[in-house]
C-alpha cells in the first residue's frame, strides 16, 4: 500500500460539519452542513452562499436528472465542539426520523419525498447515488441512541416520490454508497465495522443476496484492521473505490477485487466525503468536517462521471 498526503487548496472554511460535496457545471461546489441544517454553494471565488434551509441533519447529496439536488437527511444530531473541532455525539433531542428531500437549486424550495418505506420509518438516510435509469440508491445509517442501535438498510427510490424499495437489510451502520463503472455492482461502506461490501444489481432496486454467513447479503471487498471507521465514498473511472476513512483520517483506495492500493492521509480525523470534478475529473473535492473545511486536491486518476 502506498501512503500519500492530501495536499491541495482549501476552498472554504468555517462550515458547520460539511458533507455531500457535489460539483456543479459552473465549477461551484454544493455542500450540506449537517450541524446547521443547510445546503450551501461554494463559488469559484470562495464566496459561500446559502441555497436552502433543510433542517434536521442533511448528510448526503446528489444531482438528479431533473437538475434538482436530492438530499439524505438523517434527522439531526447532538454536537460537541472542543477547541474548534466539532463532532456528532448522538441523536438530536428533537429527532423524529429521517427523510429524502428534493431542493430546487433555482428557488431554494425544499420538498420531502420519502420518510418511510412500506410503513417502516427511515431512521437516518446518509449517502446517495443515481443510476443510469433516473432512480437512486441510498443508505439509511440507522440511528444510535444511548442504549441501542437501530440497524440500517440500503434502499432504492424514484424521483417522483412514488417508488421506494428496501434492497438490503439489516446492514450495520451503512454509510457511503456508489456504483461500479458498468453499473452492475453497488458498493456500500459500513462505518463501525470499516468494511466495504459489494452487491450485484439484478433488477430495478433489486440486489443479489449472498447467503449466510454474510450478515447483510453483500460480498466483502475489504475490511480494515485496527480502529478505523468508514464514511462516504466515490468511484474512479477505472473502478477503484475511494472511501473516506475516519479516526486515522484520509481516503482509502481499494481495487474492485479488494486490494488496498493507497491511503491519502488527511490533516484531521473527520475526513468524511469525496467527489470528483475539474478537468478530466482529476480533482478530488474532500470534506474535512471536524474543522469545517472543503479541500480541493489533484488526484492521480480520473473519477467516474456520475449519472444524473
Amino acid at each position: 500500500m502506498k501512503v500519500l498526503q492530501l495536499e491541495g487548496q482549501v476552498l472554504a472554511t468555517g462550515l458547520q460539519f460539511p458533507e455531500g460535496p457535489v460539483v456543479l457545471p459552473d465549477g461551484s461546489i454544493l455542500v450540506v452542513e449537517i450541524a446547521a441544517g443547510k445546503l450551501k454553494r461554494v463559488m469559484p471565488t470562495g464566496e459561500v452562499r446559502v441555497v436552502a434551509e433543510l433542517g434536521g441533519g442533511p448528510n448526503g447529496a446528489a444531482l438528479g436528472p431533473d437538475g434538482h439536488c436530492y438530499i439524505c437527511n438523517n434527522g439531526g444530531f447532538q454536537w460537541r465542539t472542543d477547541n474548534g473541532f466539532t463532532r456528532p455525539t448522538g441523536a438530536a433531542a428533537d429527532y423524529e426520523g429521517g427523510a429524502i428531500q428534493r431542493v430546487n437549486l433555482q428557488t431554494g424550495a425544499v420538498q420531502t419525498l420519502y420518510t418511510e418505506c412500506d410503513g417502516i420509518k427511515l431512521f437516518g438516510p446518509n449517502d446517495i447515488v443515481f443510476d443510469g435509469s433516473g432512480g437512486f440508491w441510498f443508505t439509511d445509517f440507522g440511528k444510535t441512541l444511548e442504549d441501542r442501535i437501530m440497524r440500517g438498510a440500503v434502499y432504492y427510490a424514484s424521483t417522483d416520490g412514488h417508488f421506494i424499495r428496501r434492497a438490503a437489510h439489516p446492514v450495520l451502520t451503512p454509510n457511503g454508497v456508489g456504483l461500479s463503472p458498468d453499473g452492475k455492482a453497488l458498493y456500500v461502506a459500513e462505518t463501525e465495522t470499516s468494511r466495504l461490501w459489494a452487491f450485484p444489481i439484478i433488477g430495478r432496486g433489486e440486489l443479489a443476496q449472498a447467503p449466510w454467513p454474510s450478515p447483510n447479503g453483500g460480498q466483502l471487498v475489504h475490511g480494515l484492521a485496527g480502529f478505523q471507521r468508514f464514511d462516504s465514498l466515490a468511484v474512479e473511472a477505472c473502478g477503484n473505490i475511494c472511501v473516506a476513512t475516519l479516526v486515522r483520517g484520509g481516503i482509502s483506495v481499494f481495487s474492485p477485487d479488494g486490494e488496498l492500493l493507497e491511503f491519502h492521509e488527511a490533516p484531521e480525523g473527520y475526513c468524511t466525503n469525496i467527489c470528483f470534478g475539474g478537468p478530466n475529473y482529476q480533482t478530488a473535492f474532500i470534506t474535512l468536517s471536524g474543522y469545517g473545511q472543503l479541500l480541493s486536491v489533484p488526484w492521480p486518476r480520473a473519477g467516474l462521471t456520475l449519472a444524473a
